[in-house]
């Protein structure tokens, strides 16, 4: 018979079940990993102090792990990339606290995958009405699954959780066998945009290094966190993550992680740091910052230099983060992305339904307008 647990770490889960779990789902990501997960919490990046209380939901049989995805009590709406401040203000105008409310993601991680890690559809089915029950036991107001992959949603739309819809622009392979014949495949005006960008930051007398794995030094982790701290204090912000959480990964995930380092002479002044999957070829854009502004140094270090790196090692896909349709001008194409809600009160419920069918089919418009701008050549 099967039992579900609730764990307020995710050590207290089996490493190995967890990622032989993630191994077998559809949509696998280096972030959904056990791993990474760890690292979160030990590192104090996301726990009870920062508003992310961890409640793992896992299902067991026979002693046996068969399904479990990452949960969190949360008490404020920061780090998801899902915006829905609109409903908690809501919330608050009207009475009910929104706050706590149950979510089921990849903290700071707006990376599409799998997020209901599970041995079959009856273990996810199983996964998703525990989680269900737990909002319903606690009281909460609502509970959210975010970015997660189409088994994960069509789960969750069986339970009567609400749809909704957004964009990312995401970089395809498409045959190219460098970065030159790549931009010889796009509009003569979007080439040149790129090349003048990357001309101004060679006239800064800017050149790059990749350094990945275990090539990367403590000293260079050092330097891309200084980096990493000095964008979030220009946005006059805190970062999320901490320098402990970098060096638990560096240790555990070391497989993962590319390094651009800017350097002018013997001076480095700006770093990008890319994840990496190196079983599917997929590389994802992650942090950057710079200790001076340098023109278009941001566009190299974050999109020409991996995507460069991309073609050159065979990889097939690089995503570029959330929201910026900007990033079409570099090659970045619109992909959908998803995420399902279940609101507790039935009058919200209602209002927000209405909402995310009319915001459901502005998107669609936007998605199909944003197809007719495309950068490549016809």
């Amino acid at each position: 018979m099967s039992q579900l647990r609730i764990d307020e770490s995710p050590a207290a889960l089996p490493r190995d079940e967890w990622n032989a779990l993630l191994a077998r789902s559809a949509q696998p990501t280096p972030f959904m990993r056990h791993e990474y997960l760890l690292a979160l919490h030990e590192s104090g990046s996301a726990v009870v102090e920062a508003g992310w209380q961890a409640v793992f939901l896992s299902a067991w049989e026979d002693d046996a792990l068969i399904a479990a995805c990452p949960a969190y009590l949360k008490t404020h709406s920061y780090g998801e990339y899902v915006f829905d401040w609109a409903w908690a203000d809501a919330y608050r105008r009207h009475g009910p606290a929104y706050y706590p409310k149950l979510l089921v993601a990849v903290p700071f991680t707006p990376v599409p995958g799998s997020r209901l890690l599970a041995r079959d559809e009856a273990a996810r089915t199983l996964l998703m009405r525990g989680l269900q029950a737990f909002a319903e036991q606690q009281g909460l107001s609502s509970a959210h699954l975010l970015f997660g992959d189409d088994s994960d949603h069509a789960a969750a739309g069986q339970q009567g959780w609400m749809a909704r819809g957004g964009v990312q622009f995401h970089w395809t392979q498409q045959g190219w066998v460098s970065f030159e014949d790549f931009l010889a495949s796009m509009q003569r005006e979007k080439r040149k945009k790129i090349q003048q960008e990357q001309r101004r930051v060679r006239d800064a007398g800017v050149v790059f290094e990749a350094h990945q794995g275990t090539q990367i030094t403590p000293e260079e982790w050092d330097f891309f966190y200084r980096c990493y701290t000095l964008t979030y204090r220009a946005h006059h912000s805190t970062p999320y993550l901490t320098r402990e959480f970098f060096q638990q990964l560096a240790g555990t995930m070391a497989e993962n992680w590319l390094l651009f380092i800017a350097k002018r002479g013997d001076e480095r002044v700006a770093a990008s740091l890319i994840a990496l999957d190196p079983a599917l070829g997929h590389a994802y854009g992650r942090y950057w910052g710079a200790l001076e502004p340098i023109s278009c140094l941001h566009f190299d270090a974050c999109y020409y230099q991996p995507l460069a790196w991309c073609i050159a090692n065979g990889y097939r896909r690089f995503e570029g983060g959330a929201q910026g349709e900007h990033k079409m001008a570099r090659g970045l194409m619109p992909v959908p992305t998803h995420s399902s809600h279940w609101l507790a009160h039935p009058d919200f419920r209602d209002a927000v339904g209405d909402f995310l069918a009319r915001e459901g089919q502005a998107m669609r418009g936007y998605v199909n307008e944003l197809e007719e701008h495309q950068p490549f050549k016809a």
